[in-house]
């Protein structure tokens, strides 16, 4: 059974910086994708950024330019770095990665259990 870990969230005012890491307990190269959602009190969840095993890299609009996305294999770890922080980040962010495990597409589907980030005005 794999396992995700988030850390780093927490506390920063407007403008700070954060970085976020997704601890894999497994290989995390053998994942197709590895992403990056939220989810805010009173919103749906919403993805924030993608990195691919290739190391294409997606964002959301609300995020291009003050948010990156990185892996480091050897660590078997996924980084968010967040800077330029708004309030309106305020959310859980959890990690996400998947693995297609058959010629029809199906994935192996798994999910961190999320760590808080708080930005204040």
């Amino acid at each position: 059974q794999v396992q995700l870990v988030e850390s780093g969230g927490g506390l920063v005012q407007a403008g700070g910086s954060l970085r976020l890491s997704c601890t894999s307990s497994r290989n995390i190269a053998r994942f197709d994708a590895v992403r990056w959602y939220r989810q805010a009190p009173g919103h749906q969840r919403e993805l924030v950024a993608t990195i691919t095993a290739g190391g294409t890299t997606n964002y959301a609009d609300s995020v291009k330019g003050r948010f990156t996305i990185s892996r480091d294999n050897a660590k078997n770890t996924v980084y968010l770095q967040m800077d330029s922080l708004e309030p309106e980040d305020t959310a859980v962010y959890y990690c996400y990665a998947a693995r297609v495990v058959n010629v029809e597409g199906a994935k192996a589907e798994h999910w961190g259990q999320g760590t808080q980030v708080t930005v204040s005005s």
